[in-house]
């Protein structure tokens, strides 16, 4: 249950990320809510984001034997713990986000996608 409820959030942190490279008004939900609209420099550095969520989700579908395995399982567990840490510091850093909009939305998601890495490791 845990993988598909990771996965259904970032697919829709993912579809965030495209939104913002696009150049949509939705910074207050990213950055301390810096920027309404993304920077054009910014939306470029993105895009390495955007590449690291997609592999996320990866992980997380070949964990749970949902997406084909090309690397060992042991190294798909090591690279689950991997996220779960990177995760729990983007939650503890949107829980002390200056945006409201961040605090209160992306702080929970960041903290479910933690918490479902962290199960997902320690399940295989």
């Amino acid at each position: 249950m845990q993988i598909y409820i990771g996965a259904a959030l970032l697919v829709v942190v993912i579809i965030l990320s495209i939104l913002l490279i696009c150049g949509l008004p939705l910074g207050e939900l990213t950055m301390g809510g810096k920027y309404k609209v993304w920077p054009g420099k910014l939306r470029l550095l993105a895009v390495s984001q955007l590449l690291v969520q997609i592999f996320a989700l990866y992980i997380l579908l070949s964990a749970g034997g949902i997406a084909p395995v090309f690397i060992s399982m042991k190294a798909v567990k090591i690279t689950c713990i991997v996220f779960a840490v990177f995760f729990g510091g983007n939650t503890v850093m949107n829980l002390f986000s200056t945006s409201k909009k961040e605090r209160y939305i992306m702080t929970p998601m960041s903290l479910i996608e933690a918490v479902c890495f962290a199960v997902t490791a320690f399940r295989i």
